[in-house]
């Protein structure tokens, strides 16, 4: 079992990994149980263990979610050798101090309505476990648990 300077390292440096990710992909449970991934713009709001993501509201993924919250975040770099996998739960946020607080102006190419969209709404993904693969650092690591 890890200490917890271990695991706390360990979050260190995933949260400064997944800093240097775009884009992420999300897989969730469809309706029929298949697994169904898309990709996703990780919102940089401090990593605590919860990653976030802004969607709309009323989606195929906020209804998968709604059904089964258990989902998993993958983020790839071959140039990099840098992999990680997140699973966690997902819930649908909609408050509206946390969209602005992390809102960039880049996001109308999706949302062109911006923040007046009425159906504006973050995804936020609670940290359960998390490896991550840092091939040039010969670094893999486990995280488990709770992470608050």
């Amino acid at each position: 079992m890890k200490t917890k300077q271990q695991l706390d390292a360990d979050m260190r440096r995933l949260a400064q990994m997944i800093e240097g990710f775009n884009v992420a992909m999300l897989t969730t449970v469809s309706e029929d149980g298949s697994l169904h991934s898309r990709p996703m713009a990780t919102q940089y709001a401090n990593f605590d263990g919860a990653l976030w993501f802004f969607t709309h509201a009323h989606t195929h993924k906020a209804e998968d979610i709604a059904r089964y919250a258990r989902v998993n975040i993958s983020y790839v770099d071959p140039d990099k050798e840098e992999y990680i996998s997140i699973s966690g739960t997902a819930e649908l946020v909609r408050d509206r101090e946390k969209i602005k607080a992390i809102w960039n102006p880049v996001y109308k190419t999706w949302f062109p309505q911006g923040l007046a969209d009425p159906d504006l709404a973050l995804l936020k993904i609670n940290l359960e476990q998390a490896e991550y693969w840092d091939s040039q650092a010969s670094t893999m690591a486990q995280i488990v648990g709770p992470v608050k």
